[in-house]
């Protein structure tokens, strides 16, 4: 596939190697870049692992993952990504922790599953109800498979007329999940705005986490990072798009993730001209386009 330009718009890529002379490093997006929360990308592994083996250039992985990034790595090795895929890991999980120390003892209460519980190991968190609480922390729903943020309606409309703050672990709004779609803590956070609540996130799209990520990049490469030639890798505008351009940095927009649907003809192919009204309609901009991350 050759590069063909869009106007104000991104460059369609064929893969990763045709870019990456114009990087000392890679922040790449987990979930909808590697892997789908059932199964990894084998040619997304193999592209980052690639990148670091034949050109030198780290990759820092950067999720909305509400767990603390040690915690977060059995997931990522059940699903078959590899270690040498990545250089260095940082989530919202522990770009969140932070806000939560300064909050501790709250009380709080927390909305999530119970694999989300890492989050708040050793700050000393007093856990309470709606009704008693000092604020929320959120790391998703309680059943992402069952549930949707209407059914958290009428407790985050107490908590908001209560003037509560909601600390959101992951900003993310959906993710997939093998085939389907589920919703995320930033969908509960968009609900609580309309509520008249306001939400605290340090993840994408957010500098905390992108502060982190970059201490990790210089740590790597034995320097300050130069933001004009680090790539940031992501499927979602909201997320990665969004935060890559806050940041100054360019980005890898992976169009086959969670706005596939969106930037596809009436024959299925991708279209560049879609893509590049999909983020001008979104204010954004992005440096590359590909469908899948490959080499």
């Amino acid at each position: 596939m050759s590069q063909t330009p869009f106007p104000a718009g991104p460059t369609l890529v064929s893969g990763l190697s045709q870019i990456l002379d114009g990087y000392d490093a890679i922040l790449c997006d987990v979930w909808g870049v590697i892997h789908n929360g059932r199964e990894s990308y084998p040619a997304a592994c193999e592209a980052l692992s690639r990148a670091q083996s034949e050109r030198g250039v780290p990759v820092v992985l950067v999720s909305n993952s509400p767990r603390p990034a040690q915690d977060v790595k059995p997931q990522l090795h059940a699903l078959m990504v590899p270690d040498h895929a990545w250089t260095g890991f940082v989530t919202s999980g522990d770009a969140t922790r932070a806000e939560l120390r300064r909050r501790a003892p709250g009380p709080v209460w927390t909305i999530g599953p119970p694999r989300d519980e890492p989050l708040y190991e050793g700050l000393d968190l007093v856990r309470e109800g709606v009704e008693t609480a000092a604020f929320i922390s959120a790391t998703g729903l309680f059943d992402d498979e069952q549930e949707t943020p209407e059914d958290y309606r009428s407790a985050l409309s107490v908590a908001a007329a209560r003037g509560l703050p909601l600390v959101c672990a992951n900003p993310d709004r959906i993710v997939q999940r093998g085939d389907r779609m589920i919703y995320c803590a930033g969908a509960l956070a968009d609900l609580y705005a309309s509520l008249g609540g306001q939400s605290v996130m340090a993840g994408k799209p957010y500098a905390p986490i992108y502060d982190l990520a970059l201490e990790e990049v210089a740590r790597l490469l034995g320097r300050p990072a130069d933001r004009q030639r680090v790539l940031a890798i992501g499927d979602g505008l909201i997320t990665d798009v969004t935060g890559a351009q806050d940041q100054g940095i360019d980005c890898l927009f992976i169009t086959d993730g969670i706005h596939a649907a969106d930037v596809r003809d009436a024959f299925g192919a991708v279209s560049l001209e879609r893509i590049g009204a999909l983020l001008q309609a979104q204010g954004l901009v992005a440096a590359h386009a590909a469908p899948h991350l490959v080499w």
